[in-house]
C-alpha cells in the first residue's frame, strides 16, 4: 500500500469513526486525537491542554460519559451488544487479508487495572499484578480485570513491531472467569456472518488458562466450522489417545480413551506422529534451532455438558534449541491445536502463530505507558468501560497510520534496532500523528462557546457516595456480587 492510498485510508476511517459517535462526536474525536497525539500525557484530564483538544476540561469528562451509556433494560435484555458489533463492524472493514499466512490471528488475553483506593467503585477484587520491587511479595493488587480480544496483524518482515488491533473489549465481573468472557467474545466475531473473515480460515492462541476445559468446550462444542484454538497447555496435564475402535455386544458404557499420555512422564508418549524443524532469530539476531514433535488425534477429559472425547486435537511439543543441542528454555512448552480444520495447519504454521501472542503483552504495555489505559479515576462502572474503549479505539487509528509515520527518534535511540525497522512502532507513530493531524485535518467542528454554565443550586449537597467492599473471588463469589 502506498503512502497515499494509506492516508486515504486513514481519513476514511476518521470520518467513519466520528459519524459513529451518537452524542458528543466533535468532543470524542479530538480526545481521541489528543489521546494519540500526547505521549508525555500522566493524566486524563491533561489531554484538554493539547493543541488537538479545542475545549474546555470538563468536555473530556463529559465526552468519556456519554460515549456510550445503555439503559437498564437495554443491560437486561443484552441488547446493546449491537452497539459493540458496530464497532467490530467498523474495524474489520480496514483489517487486512492474510497475504503470506492462510489464516486470520486472533488472541485473547487479560489486563489488570489497579484501583486500590476507589472504594465508591464496585465490583473491585484481588487481580494479578506482578510487583517487581519488592522480592517475596504476592503478585496481587485490588482492581478489575479487562478482556480483550485483538487481531494480530500478518509481520511482513522480521523486524516488524509488535502490533495487535482490539477488537471486543469487556469487563470480567467479579463472579465472572477471564475464560467465560472470551467465550463470550469469540462468539461476537464468529456468529456475524457481515464480517470479512465470517467463511475464512480463523485461529485464536490463548496462554494456559484458555486450555482447560471449562475454556475450550464451551468454544469447541459451538462447532465454529472455520475456527482453530492454539492454546498452550500446562506441564502437568494427563491427555489420553483414542481408544481402538473395538466391537461390543451387549450393556455397557463404550470405550472413549486409551492410553494415558502424561506430559511429566517421557515413558508414556511413544514416537511422535510428525516431526518438523524450524528457526529462531531473536531481536539480538541470535538465531536457535526450533525442534517440534506432534502427536494427531489426542484426548482430554471432558466435564457435565463439554463431551471432549468427541474432540480430538493435536498435541506438540517445542523444544528450543542452541548450537550445542542444550534447551535454551528451563521448560518445555506444550501447545494444543483443537478445531475441524486443524490439520490445514502444519506444526511450524501452528507454532509460528502462538509466538505472536506476546504482542498482546507489548499493547497493554504500551496502553498503560502511553494511552493512559490505567490512568482514568472515576467511580462509575460504565465511564471506566467507555475509557478502554476510547484507548483501543486510538490504538486502531495509531495502527492505520504506521505507513504515513516518520520515524523521529532521539539521539540515544538511533541506533536501537526499532530506528532500523521499515515498519513504524506504536511509539514512533503517536510521536508523529500531531503532523498527521495537521495534514489531513479532523472531521471534528470547533467549538462553539454557549456561555457559563449556572451550576449547583447555592447551598446544594450531593449525598455521599455507597462504599463497596471488595470482593475476594471463591466459591461464594457469584453472592458476594
Amino acid at each position: 500500500m502506498t503512502i497515499q492510498e494509506s492516508i486515504s485510508q486513514l481519513e476514511q476511517f476518521r470520518q467513519e469513526l466520528y459519524e459513529a459517535f451518537d452524542l458528543r462526536r466533535d468532543a470524542l474525536m479530538e480526545l481521541i486525537d489528543a489521546l494519540s497525539s500526547t505521549p508525555e500525557a500522566r493524566s486524563v484530564v491533561e489531554l484538554s491542554l493539547s493543541p488537538f483538544f479545542r475545549r474546555g476540561y470538563s468536555s473530556v469528562h463529559d465526552a468519556i460519559a456519554h460515549f456510550f451509556q445503555p439503559s437498564e433494560a437495554e443491560k437486561a435484555d443484552e441488547e446493546w451488544r449491537v452497539w459493540e458489533k458496530k464497532w467490530v463492524r467498523l474495524i474489520t472493514t480496514y483489517l487486512p487479508g492474510p497475504r503470506q499466512r492462510k489464516f486470520w490471528l486472533f488472541g485473547t488475553d487479560v489486563v489488570p487495572i489497579p484501583r486500590p483506593f476507589a472504594r465508591t467503585l464496585p465490583g473491585r477484587t484481588y487481580v494479578y499484578q506482578p510487583n517487581t520491587v519488592v522480592k517475596g511479595n504476592k503478585p496481587v493488587i485490588i482492581g478489575r480485570q479487562y478482556s480483550h480480544l485483538v487481531f494480530f496483524p500478518e509481520k511482513i518482515y522480521a523486524d516488524d513491531p509488535p502490533w495487535a488491533v482490539p477488537m471486543v473489549v469487556r469487563r470480567v465481573h467479579s463472579d465472572e472467569k477471564a475464560t467465560s468472557m472470551w467465550v463470550e467474545q469469540i462468539r461476537v466475531l464468529m456468529e456475524d456472518e457481515t464480517l470479512a473473515f465470517h467463511e475464512g480460515l480463523c485461529v485464536h492462541v490463548g496462554d494456559s488458562v484458555y486450555s482447560a476445559v471449562t475454556a475450550l468446550g464451551p468454544v469447541t462444542v459451538q462447532e465454529y466450522g472455520n475456527l482453530v484454538n492454539i492454546a498452550r497447555a500446562s506441564s502437568n496435564r494427563v491427555f489420553y489417545r483414542q481408544a481402538p475402535p473395538v466391537e461390543k455386544s451387549g450393556r455397557g458404557h463404550p470405550t472413549w480413551y486409551g492410553e494415558r499420555f502424561d506430559l511429566k512422564d517421557p515413558s508414556t508418549w511413544g514416537k511422535p506422529d510428525q516431526v518438523q524443524e524450524t528457526t529462531l532469530t531473536t531481536r539480538k539476531k541470535r538465531t536457535y534451532r526450533v525442534q517440534l514433535e506432534g502427536w494427531h488425534n489426542m484426548l482430554m477429559r471432558g466435564k457435565k455438558g463439554f463431551p471432549m472425547h468427541n474432540h480430538p486435537f493435536t498435541l506438540i511439543r517445542v523444544q528450543v534449541l542452541d548450537e550445542q543441542g542444550q534447551s535454551v528454555y528451563g521448560r518445555t512448552m506444550w501447545l494444543i491445536v483443537i478445531g475441524k480444520r486443524r490439520h490445514e495447519l502444519s506444526l511450524v504454521e501452528a507454532w509460528e502463530a502462538y509466538s505472536q501472542r506476546y504482542d498482546v503483552e507489548h499493547y497493554f504495555r504500551f496502553g498503560k505507558q502511553r494511552l493512559l489505559m490505567a490512568t482514568y479515576m472515576t467511580p462509575d462502572s460504565e465511564h471506566e468501560e467507555n475509557w478502554m474503549w476510547i484507548v483501543a479505539l486510538a490504538n486502531t487509528q495509531l495502527w492505520l497510520a504506521r505507513n504515513v509515520a516518520e520515524s523521529l527518534p532521539r539521539p540515544w535511540e538511533q541506533y536501537l534496532p526499532e530506528a532500523e525497522s521499515q515498519t513504524a512502532s506504536p511509539s514512533t507513530v503517536q510521536r508523529d500523528f500531531g503532523r498527521i493531524i495537521r495534514q489531513i485535518g479532523t472531521p471534528a467542528h470547533p467549538p462553539k462557546p454557549r456561555g457559563k454554565s449556572l451550576g449547583r443550586a447555592k447551598g446544594e449537597q450531593q449525598p455521599p457516595r455507597t462504599r463497596h467492599p471488595v470482593i475476594k473471588k471463591g466459591k461464594n463469589a457469584s453472592k458476594s456480587a
